[in-house]
């Protein structure tokens, strides 16, 4: 009866906790999540040497939300796809998964003739 109450209180106390917001002011206090923005804009910019740092040191500095790393690591896949560094490609897409379990490209992502098939192979889609 105790462990029963016990799993109740906990299953309670999980539902009833407010998820708070991140506001854009409250990224100073985030510096992955800075970095991983910075890293996104440099992508976006095509400055692609100056975006795999960004996005690694976001990754280095422990992103909070599993969509994020998830996300940091597809476009790190992109940039070593594209400078024809298929191992780390592939691990960064196995990153990603790992990450966020059903994470994927768009349909017009997993289409491209650089980084699709590698994505394809390591996701076992043929």
């Amino acid at each position: 009866m105790k462990k029963l109450l016990i799993v109740a209180l906990l299953g309670l106390t999980v539902a009833c906790a407010p998820v708070a917001p991140v506001a854009v002011s409250d990224l100073s206090n985030m510096p992955a999540e800075q970095a991983l923005l910075a890293g996104i804009r440099l992508y976006e910019d095509a400055q692609y040497g100056p975006a795999e740092r960004e996005l690694r040191r976001a990754l280095d500095l422990k992103l909070h939300a599993d969509k994020d790393v998830a996300n940091a690591n597809k476009d790190l896949a992109f940039i070593y796809c594209t400078s024809e560094r298929v191992r780390e490609c592939e691990s960064a897409f196995r990153a990603a998964r790992a990450a966020q379990p059903d994470f994927a490209l768009s349909k017009s992502e997993a289409g491209h003739p650089v980084w699709g098939p590698v994505y394809k192979q390591v996701m076992g889609q043929r």
